[in-house]
């Protein structure tokens, strides 16, 4: 008798709990990120601002430095990048390397630096999505494409890509992790 008021105490009780738990009943896809912080007393207002560009990495790090220069080349807008920085990339292109003539890719220096002050990945319908392969160049960017070596080639290389050959690699070839096969494919930090 004991073990049946027990499991009809026990039945009553995950019942009447059920009446406190439940999901919540808001569909997901109804209301957006923002709509659902707001709801939550998170407030959304104001003018959002681009912190970094990033598209090829270590550029407006190498290129522009540091401090306002950069805050204010990172919240530039893309169409007008290289008419506001292709110059200050040049010079200081000729400063690091100042046997600069053309690249691998056969670009002057006005060529790169102008390509690089705009600093978005460009990417081909037609060509295979890589960093550099040694024929497709800045068709986008793979995961595991090195593109330090790349910038560092196109930068340093010279025009068939042996020329300073310190100078060319950041000798870091892989990653300590395998990339995962879903979204972010990064792996986690340590």
């Amino acid at each position: 008798m004991k073990t049946l008021n027990f499991k009809i105490i026990a039945i009553a009780f995950i019942g009447a709990s059920s009446l406190f738990v439940s999901c919540d009943n808001t569909d997901s896809t109804s209301e957006s990120n923002t709509d659902q912080a707001a709801r939550k007393g998170k407030k959304f207002s104001g003018t959002f601002v681009q912190q970094d560009q990033m598209a090829r990495p270590a550029i407006n790090t190498v290129f522009i430095g540091s401090g306002a220069p950069k805050d204010a080349f990172n919240a530039s807008i893309p169409s007008e990048m290289g008419a506001s920085y292709q110059g200050i990339f040049q010079s200081r292109l000729l400063a690091l390397n100042s046997g600069y003539t053309t690249n691998a890719l056969g670009q002057t220096a006005a060529q790169l630096t102008g390509l690089l002050s705009t600093d978005v990945l460009n990417v081909s319908k037609v060509a295979p999505t890589t960093f550099f392969d040694g024929t497709n160049v800045l068709t986008g960017r793979n995961a595991a494409d090195d593109v330090i070596d790349v910038e560092l080639l196109l930068i340093f290389g010279g025009p068939t890509g042996a020329s300073n050959p310190g100078l060319t690699s950041d000798h870091v070839n892989s990653n300590d992790k395998s990339f995962t096969a879903s979204f972010p494919y990064l792996a986690s930090a340590w």
